[in-house]
């Protein structure tokens, strides 16, 4: 356990230098597809520029690219007829005109392109699209509601690389930011997203938005690309559980019934540490048993004091989950803490009858 700990972390830090490897490469060439068109009206400007100090002013190709750029970019370096504006070349005055107007609209049009980019993070977005496509076995997960949001952080902990889809802008500006692998879905290109997310290198796929024609819509078309994918998903209608089914996911968890026995569950049961949700076997609960002296179990193992409608699944000694607990050499002791499948009331009254019999001898 510890070793694959050490890995997950190696891999997450070598993702990060990775990261800002894509980051510089990328986010410069992000900046020049932001503005390529602006880019090219400069270059051919400052051509322009230079056949016009080379045909008025005599000037040599390198001196006349010289003073081209030095008038374009407004510094001023270079000044026709060397300063004398009233004996210039009436043509060459029209033509430097339309060339500093070009140049100087082309210019601002630039730097709010590169503003822009720069708001919305588009270089971090191009890094991020290509260390997705490095990423092997990744999971992905469609939604970052409450739950998806709860998912990531349990992933994030366990340590599995994941990619978020989600279809709200702000959400996937916000990902963004935080250095999430998160790629922004539309309406209309749903493949496309799964895609980007690398669909065919993940091993599952995660379903968990708040609108379950959307969540069923996104299965039908994962299980379209790809048919052997582990697909789980929540349906928060549970009668569409076996509309999900029928679409593609291998596992249905319906959220409101889950929310709603674990609630009645606590209600009934203040030792409730959880429940347990089987295709095959109901639903039922797992709960904590202490055991004080002087209960006749203790001394005792494990299979002796066992029930047909609770079952001993583990137990907890010294704040710690015992492993020796089924090696047939663990006895019960005092303090123990049993962890109960089933209802506990049938151990206690088992415990009970126990006590009464031996204390008739």
């Amino acid at each position: 356990m510890l070793k694959s700990s050490i890995k997950k972390k190696e891999r997450r830090e070598s993702r990060k230098l990775s990261f800002l490897f894509f980051r510089a490469f990328y986010g410069p060439l992000s900046f020049v597809r932001a503005g390529y068109q602006q880019l090219l009206i400069l270059l051919s400007m400052f051509i322009f520029g230079t056949w016009i100090f080379s045909r008025y002013e005599g000037l040599p190709g390198l001196l006349a690219l010289f003073a081209s750029v030095s008038t374009v970019t407004t510094i001023g370096l270079f000044t026709p007829n060397n300063g004398n504006v009233y004996t210039m070349n009436r043509n060459e005055v029209i033509l430097v005109i339309v060339l500093m107007i070009v140049s100087v609209g082309a210019g601002a049009s630039l730097v709010q392109s590169t503003v822009g980019m720069a708001i919305s993070e588009r270089g971090k977005a191009a890094a991020k699209k290509q260390l997705i496509k490095r990423l092997k076995r990744q999971i992905i997960v469609y939604g970052y509601s409450h739950m998806g949001k709860y998912i990531t952080e349990r992933l994030e902990a366990i340590g599995y690389d994941y990619v978020v889809i989600t279809r709200v802008l702000d959400v996937y500006n916000e990902l963004l930011k935080n250095d999430f692998f998160v790629v922004l879905e539309t309406e209309t290109d749903i493949i496309g997203a799964l895609k980007s997310a690398g669909i065919d290198k993940a091993f599952l796929v995660i379903v968990a938005d708040v609108n379950d024609s959307d969540n069923l819509r996104f299965i039908l078309t994962a299980r379209k690309l790809r048919p052997d994918i582990m697909i789980h998903t929540v349906v928060h209608d549970p009668s569409l559980r076996d509309v999900a089914k029928d679409a593609g996911a291998n596992v249905v968890i319906p959220a409101t019934p889950t929310v709603g026995e674990l609630l009645a569950f606590s209600a009934d049961n203040k030792n409730l540490v959880g429940v347990v949700f089987t295709k095959n076997l109901k639903t039922q609960t797992i709960s904590e048993f202490r055991i004080h002296a002087p209960s006749p179990i203790i001394g005792k193992k494990l299979h002796e004091v066992a029930v047909e409608t609770a079952k001993i699944i583990g137990a907890v000694r010294n704040d710690q989950v015992d492993p020796t607990v089924f090696d047939g050499k663990f006895t019960i002791q005092e303090g123990d803490t049993l962890l109960i499948l089933g209802d506990p009331s049938s151990l206690k009254g088992h415990l009970e009858k126990t006590a009464i019999k031996q204390h008739q001898r």
